[in-house]
């Protein structure tokens, strides 16, 4: 179950990056990001994120500036100095399925994300396509300057909704998305199951 879960995870990734680069005309290369670390081996390590805008990439000028303007905005939210706000360049993305897990070492590691992101001139943004994330963990997150859009549904704002985000800033209906291909998911996710816990397996 644990491995399926992050399978899932991962497909939400992809499709995270699939949509970007057709909705905002971005290639592979524009909406990943990466960055490179010593260790104290003396060896160097390549960590990465999930997706990136970068405003000078998107070249339609009403959604770039829709994109820098949420930026500035979540920017202020988190009570970020006005000459870093000026500074940033996008937005860097760590995409979940959810967050249930109390994993310190993985919070840790994103919080080392998020202060590389600000040194790069990026916005570190958590998004999380369902509503399963721990208050504590939430606060964390915010407390070290991530931006956090969870799973809200409805009529919510682009800061807090990552479908209101997807739909008003990027300019893609992902909520619709999943209605539309919901029985496909759900079928392919039970006949995945079925296969694992067989008897015959």
């Amino acid at each position: 179950m644990t491995s399926i879960y992050r399978q899932i995870g991962i497909g939400c990734e992809r499709l995270f990056r699939e949509i970007l680069q057709d909705a905002l005309r971005l290639s592979p290369e524009e909406v990943t990001w990466s960055y490179t670390v010593a260790r104290a081996d003396g060896r160097s390590q390549t960590l990465s994120l999930d997706g990136r805008i970068l405003f000078d990439a998107v070249s339609d000028s009403d959604r770039r500036g829709r994109i820098a303007g949420w930026v500035d905005q979540a920017a202020r939210r988190l009570d970020i100095d006005g000459r870093i706000r000026r500074s940033m360049s996008g937005v860097v993305f760590e995409i979940r399925q959810g967050y249930k897990s109390k994993d310190s070492k993985r919070q840790n590691a994103d919080i080392a994300n998020a202060a590389t992101a600000y040194t790069k001139g990026y916005l570190p943004c958590v998004a999380i396509l369902s509503q399963q994330i721990d208050r504590d963990i939430a606060f964390r997150y915010t407390a070290e300057k991530w931006a956090l859009l969870t799973g809200i549904m409805g009529n919510a704002s682009p800061h807090d909704s990552f479908y209101a985000f997807m739909k008003e800033v990027v300019g893609y209906d992902l909520a619709r998305f999943f209605e539309r291909n919901r029985g496909r998911l759900k079928s392919e996710v039970k006949l995945i199951l079925e296969s694992l816990l067989s008897a015959d397996q």
